[in-house]
C-alpha cells in the first residue's frame, strides 16, 4: 500500500469517548485473541489505548477525535488486518536525526508484541496523554521517547509541526528530533540506558544513513518516511 505524506502546522485532537462496535461484537473472538498472544508473549498486558475515530484536515491543521478501548481489541484489529471497523491507528513517533544526517530506530525486544520489528520511538496513544479534553501527541512522543530510549526531549531541536504518513487505517504523525551529537555517540549513550533496564523495550538500537540501510523489519511508514527524507 502507498504511502501517503504530508505536513501540518499543528494537531488538534480530541477525547470523544463513544462505544466501539468492532470490540462489542467480536469480544470472544478478540479474548481468546488475546489468550493466545498472552502465552506466547507472558509480559503482555492488555491496558487502555486510544483510537482515533473521526479526522479532516484543513489549512495545516490536522483535526481528530479519540475514542478509547483495550488493548486486546485494538491488537485483534491490527492482526486481523486493520479491517474498517470506524477507526484509525492515529500516534505519535519520534524521528530523532543525528548532526551526521543518520537517523535512529530501535529494534523491539523479544518480549513485546512487535518483537524484531524496526521502529521509531513510538506507542498507542494512551488516557495518560489526556490533558483538559485533548489528546496531547507532544507529550506521548515525549515520554515514549524517554521510556524506551532514556534520551530527553529537551535536548533536541524539534522541527515545527508534523510530518503524517498515511498508509490506509494508520496514520503515524511524526516529529523531527534533530541533535547536536553524531549517530554513533547518539547509540552509544541509548545502548547504556537499556544496559540499565531491567527489560527494555528496545533489543538493539539501528543507525540509518539511507535506502541501503532499509530492511523488511521496517513497517512501511518508517520506509516511507526516511525514503522521502533520503530521496
Amino acid at each position: 500500500m502507498t504511502a501517503s505524506i504530508a505536513h501540518f502546522d499543528r494537531l488538534e485532537l480530541n477525547f470523544s469517548p463513544k462505544p466501539w462496535a468492532f470490540a462489542d461484537a467480536r469480544r470472544a473472538g478478540i479474548d481468546a485473541h488475546f489468550a493466545a498472544l498472552k502465552r506466547e508473549k507472558p509480559a503482555l498486558w492488555n491496558g487502555r489505548v486510544l483510537l482515533l475515530h473521526e479526522q479532516a484536515s484543513e489549512g495545516g491543521v490536522f483535526r481528530g477525535s479519540y475514542l478509547e478501548t483495550d488493548f486486546a481489541s485494538f491488537a485483534a484489529w491490527r492482526d486481523w488486518g486493520r479491517p474498517a471497523a470506524g477507526v484509525n491507528d492515529c500516534f505519535g513517533a519520534a524521528a530523532v536525526m543525528a548532526s551526521d544526517g543518520a537517523c535512529l530506530l530501535g529494534v523491539m525486544g523479544a518480549h513485546t508484541i512487535n518483537a524484531g520489528r524496526v521502529y521509531f520511538p513510538c506507542g498507542t496513544p494512551d488516557p495518560s496523554d489526556i490533558v483538559a479534553g485533548k489528546v496531547d501527541l507532544n507529550l506521548n512522543v515525549r515520554r515514549e521517547l524517554k521510556e524506551e530510549t532514556g534520551l530527553d526531549a529537551n535536548e533536541f531541536q524539534a522541527e515545527p509541526g508534523w510530518t503524517t504518513v498515511t498508509i490506509g487505517l494508520l496514520i503515524a504523525h511524526i516529529k523531527v528530533l534533530r541533535a547536536t551529537d553524531t549517530a554513533v555517540h547518539l547509540r552509544e549513550r541509548i545502548l547504556g540506558h537499556l544496559a540499565r533496564e531491567k527489560q527494555p523495550e528496545l533489543a538493539d538500537i539501528r543507525i540509518v544513513r539511507g535506502a541501503a540501510d532499509f530492511d523488511a523489519a521496517m513497517p512501511d511508514f518508517v520506509t516511507g518516511f526516511l525514503g522521502d527524507i533520503y530521496r
